[in-house]
């Protein structure tokens, strides 16, 4: 299963009576996860940046985990957001660190659902109010999922609510997140999608030592460019170095689209819409739309192998 981080969002956990139900469903259910609950990290409001940035970049998959505050987050979990989704760390000319990664926001609403409608009182609905974040998401690259919440989350005794109600709609809140995140973590889409933008993340930054790829490809590959014909390990050897005497690192690898169609259980056809942009060793600017077919294998502990590799220029 993927890497999941949970950023817990709550300002005092231990007096939750649902944020804290969910989290301990999280961390029964999900294996690879890392909850990191801000208000025992950090209570004096002095964000460890390095610390949570390092965590993010391990993970797949990130969930936001908090109570519903004056249509927004806590303020410890704005402060997270404010310090460690950084200029070049989540956005910025160098800020791609986020990117392709699935975020899900969990949160806990006190209020009924017929508030957040244009005749209650709250006069927007959960979605609407939400855009700042998903807006987040999207300038850092991430994946957006539609938001998990669940009503009447507040337990005030006497007044509102009981507290079998409100950890039986957490139990359930628990659930639906789980389903998601399952879904995310085992869908072989997914997971090819994840690969592929790590492969030409990679290729961005064009390493001298080729061996992350060289461990993703078949000692049979079989790559075909408009260049020629490259066969096995060496062939691709072949190949990647003349990369390097035609182009500068730094030339990005936009993936526009992805489609993966199953051949066998373990073999899919892939094909991979990319566009190039960059500077040549040359100084010749390049901008280029290409389109990748592959054929690759993926093996019980979810790896993928490259069988075939054709590059054709649009």
């Amino acid at each position: 299963m993927s890497n999941v981080v949970v950023i817990s969002g709550h300002p005092n956990l231990d007096e939750s009576w649902t944020n804290k139900v969910i989290l301990q469903q999280l961390e029964h259910h999900i294996d690879s996860i890392d909850i990191r609950r801000l208000d025992a990290l950090y209570p004096d409001y002095h964000i460890d940046i390095a610390a949570e940035q390092h965590a993010l970049l391990d993970a797949d998959i990130i969930v936001l985990q908090y109570p519903y505050y004056w249509y927004s987050v806590p303020a410890l979990l704005k402060k997270w957001i404010d310090d460690v989704f950084a200029f070049n760390f989540a956005y910025g000319p160098q800020g791609d660190k986020l990117k392709n990664k699935h975020f899900i926001l969990s949160f806990t609403v006190g209020g009924p659902e017929e508030s957040y409608t244009p005749l209650g009182y709250n006069h927007f609905s959960i979605e609407e109010l939400a855009r700042p974040l998903q807006q987040t998401c999207y300038l850092a690259g991430m994946v957006f999922h539609k938001p998990i919440y669940t009503h009447r989350m507040v337990y005030i005794p006497g007044v509102y609510n009981t507290q079998s109600d409100v950890e039986e709609r957490a139990l359930d809140h628990a659930s639906r997140l789980i389903h998601q995140i399952s879904q995310l973590a085992n869908d072989i889409e997914a997971k090819f999608e994840r690969f592929v933008a790590q492969w030409f993340s990679t290729f961005d930054q064009l390493p001298v030592d080729n061996g992350y790829f060289v461990e993703h490809i078949s000692n049979d590959l079989e790559l075909s460019d408009p260049n020629g014909t490259f066969r096995g390990v060496a062939g691709f050897h072949d190949w990647y170095q003349t990369l390097l005497t035609l182009f500068r690192p730094g030339v990005a690898h936009l993936v526009e689209q992805v489609t993966l169609t199953p051949i066998t259980e373990t073999e899919f056809d892939a094909q991979i819409r990319v566009r190039a942009q960059g500077e040549m060793k040359n100084g010749q600017s390049i901008n280029q739309l290409v389109n990748e077919r592959w054929k690759v294998s993926v093996d019980e502990a979810g790896k993928f192998t490259i069988q075939t590799y054709q590059v054709v220029a649009v």
